[in-house]
């Protein structure tokens, strides 16, 4: 049985593909972003409060900053105890549009030796993990010079 394939946060991306988006949400009356989407108020403390409406996120942006995890996170991060621990990038990106940071993992397979602050990346699907039923999804940011 094929599994279902469910976000692993509702409202914070939609799309597939090329059409793949971040979803943040923008004050009317101070024009900040907010990622993840603010719904109550806004928290710029500048501003006196405006209507917050939802914004598909740049599909690009530029690194900012990177790391690696070599650790396994403790719970409630979901991995599988009885499979070897395999590092991933974590990597912050620069949305100049928004003029937010955004953080995320990196694509499998690129690690911080494939990084550079400044170098473009893209946000594109990933999978957080898989249970019996379920692929979560998540998002990803992969360099744009790397192929799907």
């Amino acid at each position: 049985m094929a599994r279902s394939r469910r976000p692993a946060v509702d409202e914070w991306f939609a799309g597939e593909g090329a059409r793949f988006r971040l979803l943040g949400t923008r004050c009317a009356a101070c024009a900040a972003v907010f990622f993840p989407r603010e719904d109550t108020h806004c928290r710029n403390p500048a501003c006196p409060g405006g209507e917050l409406t939802e914004v598909p996120l740049s599909p690009r942006g530029r690194v900012w900053s990177y790391t690696d995890s070599r650790y396994r996170p403790p719970s409630p991060y979901v991995s599988d105890p009885e499979l070897p621990w395999e590092p991933y990038a974590l990597i912050a990106v620069e949305l100049a549009a928004e003029r937010i940071v955004v953080l995320g993992q990196a694509v499998p397979g690129v690690t911080v030796a494939d990084l550079a602050v400044g170098m473009e990346v893209e946000v594109v699907a990933g999978v957080l993990y898989e249970d019996t039923g379920t692929t979560w999804l998540t998002w990803h940011w992969r360099p744009t010079e790397v192929a799907v």
